[in-house]
């Protein structure tokens, strides 16, 4: 306990604003391109930018059991992930040690790291962080298929027959996967008005957020080999901000018989920092109790959800932000470990930067909702913004935020914005 409260009030000598997502306890991981155009691994202390590469040629890592130099160089993090936690954990403690407020450098030193190390983190721009070679998004929250379920099937057997035995999931499109700021445009593609007998070709006319989290894979497997759900967190590097951009209307016509597939591949964006599980350690928590008990693969035992409080914001063109859902990770059904347990248990291989979505996170109350499809429940129930305006999905030229951050007994450990702007259909 007494090591475990030391390493929740670590003081730094680089200013941390009172209440900031990045004190020096979580210390991300991210890729980011300097004003000059060098693209470098990154961590952020507050609104400090840190350039790993450069702090490595300084010397500060010198003599330690990992050599970081090439890894810290590459335009992704696969490399660096792929060395292992024991180096991710010798990373963090020597930058911990580093910039500790009693560590403070002299004046001359400071000067010679700022504007070669340490960077205003506005004055870096933040690239996809991993290449993803593989993508699996999951189904994993009751509360969000048991509203899906008597949105569209019978209210009251909302949810599926496999629903509690197995956590659902598809393989999505990693290409579209892209970083927080980018622009996405709003897709095409045939739906089935009400009423009518044949399809018609446009736009959507009901474009939706997913609010959720996605954890990267920190080692590979070779195929053929499962990996337990006792072990599975040794498989899992960070996790990130995940923006599942859906077309409802595109959906709901295609899904059948093999589920989402236009509808889900034209954008989804995450947030540019991971944060390790290391960092979270403070915020675990019970998941919900699982009935029926599930098969003995699955089983999984002690802490295995985390309390990450989690909103979504609306910001219409030269408009306020609105906040319109305000839930947390902790109400997952279905675990992290459980999640990549059953994916690989049939022997499916996995790769260092490989991303698996938790779906959709819906909490018990309908402001935790994390969907327009349930907020609005399919448009029937419009949202009024501060202008005035109203919303049953997404409009053009609307920016939807997305914030997490987990928070107890004065430690805050966040993971910045993952933000998107709808752009009109291409004509």
């Amino acid at each position: 306990m007494i090591l475990q409260d030391l390493l929740m009030n670590l003081k730094s000598w680089i200013e941390i604003p009172a209440g900031s997502d990045f004190p020096l306890e979580n210390l991300p991981f991210g890729i980011g391109r300097s004003r000059e155009g060098e693209i470098a691994a990154y961590t952020r202390i507050g609104d400090t930018a840190v350039n790993l590469a450069a702090l490595d040629a300084s010397g500060v890592f010198t003599g330690m059991a990992f050599d970081y130099s090439a890894a810290f160089r590459q335009p992704v993090l696969n490399d660096f992930i792929a060395m292992g936690k024991a180096a991710h954990r010798a990373l963090r403690k020597a930058l911990q040690a580093f910039f500790a407020a009693g560590n403070k450098p002299d004046a001359t030193l400071i000067k010679s790291l700022t504007g070669k190390v340490l960077f205003p983190a506005a004055s870096v721009e933040m690239l996809m962080p991993v290449k993803v070679t593989d993508y699996t998004d999951f189904y994993s929250s009751i509360e969000h298929a048991t509203n899906v379920g008597k949105m569209f099937r019978d209210p009251a057997n909302a949810l599926l027959p496999n629903w509690r035995h197995l956590p659902v999931g598809y393989h999505g499109r990693a290409s579209s996967i892209v970083i927080s700021g980018t622009d996405i445009r709003r897709p095409r593609g045939q739906t089935m008005p009400a009423g009518a007998d044949a399809p018609v070709f446009g736009p959507s006319k009901m474009l939706d957020f997913e609010l959720e989290m996605a954890f990267v894979v920190g080692k590979s497997t070779s195929l053929g080999e499962p990996v337990a759900a006792a072990g599975a967190e040794d498989y899992i590097f960070g996790f990130l901000l995940f923006n599942d951009l859906s077309a409802r209307d595109i959906q709901s016509w295609e899904y059948v018989p093999l589920g989402p597939f236009l509808s889900k591949n034209f954008g989804s964006v995450v947030s540019p920092w991971i944060v390790t599980l290391e960092a979270l350690e403070p915020f675990r928590v019970k998941g919900p109790e699982q009935e029926p008990g599930v098969l003995p693969y699955l089983k999984t035992e002690g802490l295995r959800n985390f309390d990450i409080n989690l909103e979504v914001l609306i910001r219409p063109e030269n408009g306020d932000e609105n906040v319109i859902c305000r839930s947390n990770f902790r109400h997952m059904y279905w675990n992290i470990c459980q999640q990549l347990a059953h994916h690989t248990v049939n022997g499916c291989n996995i790769n260092t930067g490989d991303l698996y979505a938790s779906g959709t996170i819906s909490g018990p109350d309908p402001g935790s909702y994390g969907s327009m499809l349930e907020l609005t429940w399919r448009g029937t129930h419009p949202i009024r913004l501060s202008d005035g305006t109203e919303r049953k999905f997404v409009n053009d030229h609307d920016a939807v935020i997305m914030r997490g951050y987990a928070e107890r007994d004065g430690l805050r450990i966040g993971f910045g914005e993952c933000t998107t702007k709808i752009l009109p259909a291409l004509t």
